[in-house]
Protein backbone atom coordinates (compact mmCIF):
# COMPACT_ATOMS: atom_id res chain seq x y z
CA UNK A 1 0.00 0.00 0.00
CA UNK A 2 1.15 3.18 -0.63
CA UNK A 3 2.29 5.52 1.68
CA UNK A 4 1.27 8.99 3.31
CA UNK A 5 1.25 11.31 5.71
CA UNK A 6 -1.70 12.05 7.84
CA UNK A 7 -2.50 15.09 10.69
CA UNK A 8 -5.26 15.61 12.72
CA UNK A 9 -6.66 18.87 12.61
CA UNK A 10 -8.16 20.45 15.72
CA UNK A 11 -9.76 24.12 14.54
CA UNK A 12 -11.39 24.79 11.27
CA UNK A 13 -8.69 27.62 10.64
CA UNK A 14 -5.80 24.61 11.52
CA UNK A 15 -7.85 22.49 8.80
CA UNK A 16 -7.83 25.17 6.31
CA UNK A 17 -3.96 25.99 7.40
CA UNK A 18 -3.40 22.09 6.43
CA UNK A 19 -4.82 22.00 3.82
CA UNK A 20 -3.07 25.01 1.93
CA UNK A 21 0.60 24.14 3.21
CA UNK A 22 2.50 24.30 -0.26
CA UNK A 23 3.87 21.66 -1.99
CA UNK A 24 1.78 18.93 -0.22
CA UNK A 25 -0.94 17.41 -2.11
CA UNK A 26 -3.75 17.37 1.18
CA UNK A 27 -7.55 16.16 1.16
CA UNK A 28 -9.80 16.26 3.64
CA UNK A 29 -10.40 13.07 5.85
CA UNK A 30 -13.82 12.44 7.69
CA UNK A 31 -15.32 9.16 7.58
CA UNK A 32 -12.93 8.02 5.21
CA UNK A 33 -15.53 5.53 3.55
CA UNK A 34 -14.90 6.52 0.09
CA UNK A 35 -11.25 7.33 0.27
CA UNK A 36 -10.25 3.61 1.24
CA UNK A 37 -12.43 2.14 -0.96
CA UNK A 38 -10.61 4.67 -3.89
CA UNK A 39 -7.00 3.62 -2.56
CA UNK A 40 -7.64 0.28 -3.30
CA UNK A 41 -7.95 0.79 -6.68
CA UNK A 42 -6.40 4.15 -8.37
CA UNK A 43 -3.25 5.36 -7.67
CA UNK A 44 -2.77 7.84 -4.86
CA UNK A 45 -3.59 11.31 -5.59
CA UNK A 46 -2.76 13.28 -2.64
CA UNK A 47 0.20 13.44 0.28
CA UNK A 48 -1.19 13.94 3.22
CA UNK A 49 -5.13 13.43 4.77
CA UNK A 50 -5.76 16.23 6.88
CA UNK A 51 -8.22 14.55 9.56
CA UNK A 52 -11.15 17.10 10.18
CA UNK A 53 -13.57 14.83 12.02
CA UNK A 54 -12.81 16.13 15.59
CA UNK A 55 -13.66 19.46 14.62
CA UNK A 56 -16.18 20.83 16.72
CA UNK A 57 -18.52 23.04 14.36
CA UNK A 58 -18.31 20.52 11.53
CA UNK A 59 -20.13 18.31 14.06
CA UNK A 60 -23.46 20.39 14.67
CA UNK A 61 -27.29 20.31 13.79
CA UNK A 62 -28.55 23.01 14.89
CA UNK A 63 -31.97 25.20 13.32
CA UNK A 64 -31.92 29.16 14.19
CA UNK A 65 -35.27 30.77 13.20
CA UNK A 66 -36.06 29.07 9.74
CA UNK A 67 -32.43 28.01 8.85
CA UNK A 68 -31.23 24.78 9.47
CA UNK A 69 -27.69 24.10 9.56
CA UNK A 70 -26.06 20.51 9.21
CA UNK A 71 -22.24 20.32 9.65
CA UNK A 72 -20.28 18.24 6.79
CA UNK A 73 -18.57 16.09 9.50
CA UNK A 74 -21.78 14.83 10.61
CA UNK A 75 -22.48 11.24 10.12
CA UNK A 76 -25.43 9.26 9.11
CA UNK A 77 -25.99 7.50 12.53
CA UNK A 78 -26.17 11.06 13.85
CA UNK A 79 -28.51 12.44 11.44
CA UNK A 80 -30.94 9.20 11.88
CA UNK A 81 -30.99 9.52 15.36
CA UNK A 82 -31.25 13.54 15.60
CA UNK A 83 -34.72 14.32 16.46
CA UNK A 84 -34.57 18.14 15.02
CA UNK A 85 -33.67 16.42 11.46
CA UNK A 86 -36.18 13.89 12.24
CA UNK A 87 -38.89 16.51 12.35
CA UNK A 88 -37.54 18.90 9.74
CA UNK A 89 -36.69 16.53 7.02
CA UNK A 90 -37.47 12.78 7.34
CA UNK A 91 -37.02 12.05 3.81
CA UNK A 92 -33.36 13.00 4.37
CA UNK A 93 -33.13 10.75 7.93
CA UNK A 94 -34.58 7.98 5.41
CA UNK A 95 -32.08 8.07 2.82
CA UNK A 96 -29.30 8.00 5.58
CA UNK A 97 -31.13 4.85 6.78
CA UNK A 98 -30.47 3.16 3.21
CA UNK A 99 -26.79 4.02 3.15
CA UNK A 100 -24.36 1.05 3.56
CA UNK A 101 -24.79 -0.92 6.95
CA UNK A 102 -24.23 -0.03 10.23
CA UNK A 103 -20.57 0.55 10.27
CA UNK A 104 -20.20 2.72 7.06
CA UNK A 105 -23.33 4.93 8.45
CA UNK A 106 -21.20 5.40 11.74
CA UNK A 107 -18.49 6.89 9.69
CA UNK A 108 -19.76 7.91 6.45
CA UNK A 109 -20.48 11.86 6.67
CA UNK A 110 -22.62 14.08 4.59
CA UNK A 111 -20.18 16.18 3.61
CA UNK A 112 -17.70 13.08 2.25
CA UNK A 113 -21.24 11.79 0.64
CA UNK A 114 -21.52 14.90 -1.43
CA UNK A 115 -17.90 15.65 -1.89
CA UNK A 116 -17.70 12.32 -3.67
CA UNK A 117 -20.38 13.02 -5.72
CA UNK A 118 -21.34 9.30 -7.12
CA UNK A 119 -24.37 9.52 -9.13
CA UNK A 120 -25.55 6.79 -6.60
CA UNK A 121 -25.32 8.72 -3.50
CA UNK A 122 -28.34 8.46 -1.32
CA UNK A 123 -27.97 12.11 0.30
CA UNK A 124 -28.35 14.23 -2.46
CA UNK A 125 -31.46 13.51 -4.03
CA UNK A 126 -33.08 15.02 -0.60
CA UNK A 127 -30.65 17.82 -0.23
CA UNK A 128 -31.46 19.03 -3.76
CA UNK A 129 -35.07 19.09 -2.98
CA UNK A 130 -34.37 21.01 0.01
CA UNK A 131 -32.43 23.38 -2.06
CA UNK A 132 -29.44 22.73 0.47
CA UNK A 133 -26.26 25.33 0.04
CA UNK A 134 -22.88 24.06 0.79
CA UNK A 135 -20.45 26.34 2.82
CA UNK A 136 -16.99 26.19 1.40
CA UNK A 137 -14.27 27.45 3.58
CA UNK A 138 -10.38 28.13 2.11
CA UNK A 139 -7.58 30.88 2.21
CA UNK A 140 -9.24 32.82 0.29
CA UNK A 141 -12.67 32.92 2.30
CA UNK A 142 -15.55 31.96 2.38
CA UNK A 143 -18.28 30.94 -0.28
CA UNK A 144 -21.50 29.59 -1.11
CA UNK A 145 -23.25 26.85 -3.72
CA UNK A 146 -26.31 25.11 -3.76
CA UNK A 147 -25.49 21.48 -3.52
CA UNK A 148 -27.29 21.49 -6.84
CA UNK A 149 -24.99 23.53 -8.22
CA UNK A 150 -21.58 22.03 -6.75
CA UNK A 151 -22.14 18.66 -8.01
CA UNK A 152 -21.24 18.80 -11.96
CA UNK A 153 -20.91 15.56 -12.95
CA UNK A 154 -20.19 12.04 -11.16
CA UNK A 155 -17.22 12.41 -8.95
CA UNK A 156 -16.71 15.90 -10.07
CA UNK A 157 -17.75 18.87 -8.09
CA UNK A 158 -16.59 23.00 -7.72
CA UNK A 159 -14.42 22.32 -4.75
CA UNK A 160 -11.39 23.75 -5.14
CA UNK A 161 -7.71 22.26 -4.02
CA UNK A 162 -7.58 23.66 -0.52
CA UNK A 163 -11.21 23.91 0.07
CA UNK A 164 -13.07 23.08 3.00
CA UNK A 165 -16.57 21.75 2.84
CA UNK A 166 -17.59 23.26 6.66
CA UNK A 167 -21.26 22.99 6.59
CA UNK A 168 -24.68 23.11 4.24
CA UNK A 169 -28.03 24.94 5.34
CA UNK A 170 -31.39 25.35 3.81
CA UNK A 171 -34.70 26.70 4.76
CA UNK A 172 -36.77 25.16 7.09
CA UNK A 173 -39.79 23.33 4.69
CA UNK A 174 -43.64 24.57 5.49
CA UNK A 175 -44.91 22.70 8.47
CA UNK A 176 -47.18 20.72 6.77
CA UNK A 177 -45.06 19.34 4.22
CA UNK A 178 -44.93 15.98 3.52
CA UNK A 179 -41.87 13.90 2.08
CA UNK A 180 -40.91 10.57 1.19
CA UNK A 181 -37.29 8.93 -0.22
CA UNK A 182 -37.70 5.75 -1.95
CA UNK A 183 -34.23 3.74 -3.27
CA UNK A 184 -34.08 0.80 -5.90
CA UNK A 185 -31.30 -1.95 -5.71
CA UNK A 186 -30.03 -5.02 -6.30
CA UNK A 187 -30.99 -5.92 -2.83
CA UNK A 188 -33.11 -4.85 0.17
CA UNK A 189 -29.21 -4.52 2.61
CA UNK A 190 -26.13 -2.56 1.96
CA UNK A 191 -26.92 -1.88 -1.70
CA UNK A 192 -26.32 0.66 -4.19
CA UNK A 193 -28.48 2.56 -5.64
CA UNK A 194 -30.28 1.36 -8.92
CA UNK A 195 -32.32 4.93 -9.02
CA UNK A 196 -33.82 7.12 -6.32
CA UNK A 197 -36.57 9.42 -5.66
CA UNK A 198 -36.75 12.40 -3.55
CA UNK A 199 -39.98 14.13 -3.28
CA UNK A 200 -41.15 16.93 -0.79
CA UNK A 201 -44.42 18.98 -0.91
CA UNK A 202 -47.85 20.74 0.69
CA UNK A 203 -51.10 21.10 -0.57
CA UNK A 204 -52.67 24.23 0.17
CA UNK A 205 -56.58 24.86 2.23
CA UNK A 206 -58.21 24.06 -1.16
CA UNK A 207 -56.25 21.15 -1.79
CA UNK A 208 -54.37 22.33 -4.36
CA UNK A 209 -50.43 21.65 -4.20
CA UNK A 210 -48.88 24.92 -3.43
CA UNK A 211 -45.01 23.62 -2.83
CA UNK A 212 -43.72 20.34 -4.61
CA UNK A 213 -39.70 19.17 -5.21
CA UNK A 214 -39.14 16.56 -6.90
CA UNK A 215 -35.39 14.84 -7.70
CA UNK A 216 -34.46 11.55 -9.00
CA UNK A 217 -31.47 9.80 -7.71
CA UNK A 218 -28.88 7.59 -10.42
CA UNK A 219 -31.01 8.74 -13.22
CA UNK A 220 -29.55 11.89 -14.84
CA UNK A 221 -25.41 12.84 -14.61
CA UNK A 222 -25.95 14.91 -11.63
CA UNK A 223 -28.99 15.41 -8.98
CA UNK A 224 -31.37 17.92 -10.18
CA UNK A 225 -34.80 19.07 -9.37
CA UNK A 226 -37.14 18.56 -12.50
CA UNK A 227 -39.25 22.23 -12.89
CA UNK A 228 -41.33 20.33 -16.01
CA UNK A 229 -42.52 17.84 -13.60
CA UNK A 230 -43.07 20.27 -10.33
CA UNK A 231 -45.27 22.34 -13.18
CA UNK A 232 -47.14 19.18 -13.97
CA UNK A 233 -48.88 19.21 -10.37
CA UNK A 234 -48.28 23.30 -9.12
CA UNK A 235 -51.98 24.61 -8.79
CA UNK A 236 -53.51 21.14 -9.08
CA UNK A 237 -55.10 18.66 -6.92
CA UNK A 238 -52.85 15.61 -6.64
CA UNK A 239 -54.80 12.87 -7.74
CA UNK A 240 -54.59 9.60 -9.98
CA UNK A 241 -54.23 11.52 -13.14
CA UNK A 242 -51.88 14.28 -12.12
CA UNK A 243 -49.50 12.25 -10.54
CA UNK A 244 -49.40 9.76 -13.07
CA UNK A 245 -48.66 12.62 -15.93
CA UNK A 246 -45.97 13.78 -13.59
CA UNK A 247 -44.53 10.65 -13.35
CA UNK A 248 -44.51 10.16 -17.23
CA UNK A 249 -43.13 13.84 -17.69
CA UNK A 250 -40.55 12.89 -15.31
CA UNK A 251 -39.54 9.61 -17.46
CA UNK A 252 -39.80 11.90 -20.57
CA UNK A 253 -36.86 14.78 -18.93
CA UNK A 254 -34.76 11.76 -17.99
CA UNK A 255 -34.64 10.31 -21.53
CA UNK A 256 -34.42 13.68 -22.91
CA UNK A 257 -31.73 14.37 -20.86
CA UNK A 258 -29.74 11.38 -21.13
CA UNK A 259 -30.65 9.58 -24.72
CA UNK A 260 -32.06 6.11 -25.06
CA UNK A 261 -29.14 3.83 -23.45
CA UNK A 262 -28.97 0.83 -23.01
CA UNK A 263 -30.03 0.49 -19.33
CA UNK A 264 -32.93 2.95 -20.38
CA UNK A 265 -35.74 0.21 -21.05
CA UNK A 266 -35.22 -0.63 -17.58
CA UNK A 267 -34.78 3.01 -16.11
CA UNK A 268 -38.18 4.52 -17.79
CA UNK A 269 -40.16 1.24 -16.30
CA UNK A 270 -38.67 2.27 -12.68
CA UNK A 271 -38.67 5.54 -12.57
CA UNK A 272 -42.28 5.56 -13.21
CA UNK A 273 -43.09 3.72 -10.59
CA UNK A 274 -41.02 4.92 -8.26
CA UNK A 275 -42.24 8.46 -8.75
CA UNK A 276 -45.99 7.27 -8.49
CA UNK A 277 -45.45 5.82 -5.70
CA UNK A 278 -43.44 8.64 -3.76
CA UNK A 279 -46.35 10.94 -4.69
CA UNK A 280 -49.18 8.46 -4.00
CA UNK A 281 -47.77 8.38 -0.47
CA UNK A 282 -47.31 11.87 0.38
CA UNK A 283 -50.23 13.41 -1.24
CA UNK A 284 -53.15 10.38 -1.10
CA UNK A 285 -51.86 8.63 1.79
CA UNK A 286 -51.88 8.61 5.78
CA UNK A 287 -52.98 12.34 5.83
CA UNK A 288 -53.68 14.12 2.65
CA UNK A 289 -56.79 13.23 0.43
CA UNK A 290 -57.92 14.50 -2.64
CA UNK A 291 -61.68 14.31 -2.66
Amino acid sequence: MAKFEYVLAKTMDDAVRLLNEPDIRSIPLAGGTDVYVALRVNPVWFDRLVDIRRIPELNEISIEGDQFKLGAAVTFSHAIKNPILQRVAPFLVEACKTIGGPAVRNCGTFGGNVSNAAACADSLPSLVCLEAVAHLRSTKGERQLKVEDLVTGPHQTQIEPGELLTHFTFKVPPENARSCFIKIGRRKAQSISRLSIAVIGTVDAAGMVDYIRVCPGAAVATPVRFPKVEGVLLGKKPDKEAITAAADQLVADMIESTGRRWSTEYKEITLKAIAERSLTKIFLEDGYHVN
